[in-house]
């Protein structure tokens, strides 16, 4: 059978039930949402299948199609990591080294890469802690996880990886959170856009500043009063119910971005690390999205 299939439209097909979208999956392939369809239509009359449920925006995976999606990704998965022992021969036992901001990493990057690694152990990822403008020679980095707070300049290149989401959140039972509320210095106009978006009961908080947001969630945890947080920082804390969400995560238009002073097609490993970051913030995000509001 799989002489008559194109592969091409198998990997049109994982990547439109990777993302849930025709739209973001023709982004990600560089072509256009009718050639994407197109694929899918011609994947679907070859197998006598139906491997989507399309109703209205949404696509949905049937049976069949969780069961190709599933072989997909293994096989996917396997040819990543030949070309990455192909491609690699030469740097076999040498580090990724990432950058990344010094909360994002405790909070949200350090627990994952163990899950990395797991899935890709041909090479280790060495982490620094660092925000701002990124010097890669001097700094011997790779690759830099930063928010487009500041201008990195034409000479380097960028791969988005994921919009910023912002919420208010607050321990549990904490009377302090209808008095208080923490905002880092980090990020100077953080409380005037909360105010904008933020219904009347959080006009009268007192607002205190901290230097990081390590600090603001660490006295948020300790019921000192709210803090208003990158949802991305606060995730582990939210699900075991350490702290509680105030309001819904809202994008406040800034967006974290991968950052190389070299071509990322160049190097696989720096491709699979921006692939990877971008489904776990993904994942994320789908996460923030059920989240019920406190009414503390």
């Amino acid at each position: 059978m799989i002489e008559r299939l194109s592969l091409n439209s198998l990997k049109f097909f994982y990547y439109v039930a990777r993302y849930e979208s025709v739209t973001v999956a023709a982004e990600k392939l560089f072509v256009t949402q009718s050639a994407v369809s197109k694929q899918l239509k011609n994947l679907e009359d070859g197998l006598s299948l139906v491997l989507f449920v399309r109703e209205a925006r949404k696509l949905s995976l049937t049976p069949e199609g969780e069961v190709l999606f599933d072989c997909c990704q293994q096989v996917f998965q396997q040819i990543e990591q030949c070309l990455l022992q192909l491609q690699q021969h030469s740097k076999a036992q040498k580090n990724l080294i990432l950058s990344c901001e010094p909360t994002l990493a405790m909070k949200w990057l350090i627990p994952r890469l163990a899950q990395f690694k797991q899935r890709y152990p041909e090479f280790e990822v060495s982490l620094l802690t660092g925000g701002g403008a990124v010097d890669f020679n001097s700094q011997h980095i790779d690759v830099a996880l930063r928010r487009d707070d500041f201008d990195w300049g034409a000479a380097l290149y960028s791969e988005k990886i994921a919009d910023e989401q912002m919420l208010a959140v607050a321990a549990k039972y904490d009377q302090a959170a209808t008095t208080q509320v923490f905002i880092s210095k980090s990020r100077p106009q953080l409380w005037q856009q909360f105010k904008r978006r933020t219904p009347e009961r959080f006009a009268d908080l007192k607002r205190s500043s901290l230097e990081h947001f390590y600090l603001c969630i660490e006295a948020c945890l300790a019921g000192l009063g709210a803090t208003v947080v990158s949802a991305y920082m606060v995730e582990r804390e939210m699900k075991y119910q350490m702290l509680e969400p105030l309001t819904t995560a809202y994008a406040d238009g800034s967006a974290y971005y991968l950052l190389s002073a070299q071509p990322f097609e160049d190097d696989i490993r720096k491709r699979l690390l921006r692939d990877w970051l971008r489904d776990e913030m993904h994942k994320s995000q789908l996460g923030f999205d059920t989240l019920a509001i406190s009414s503390i």
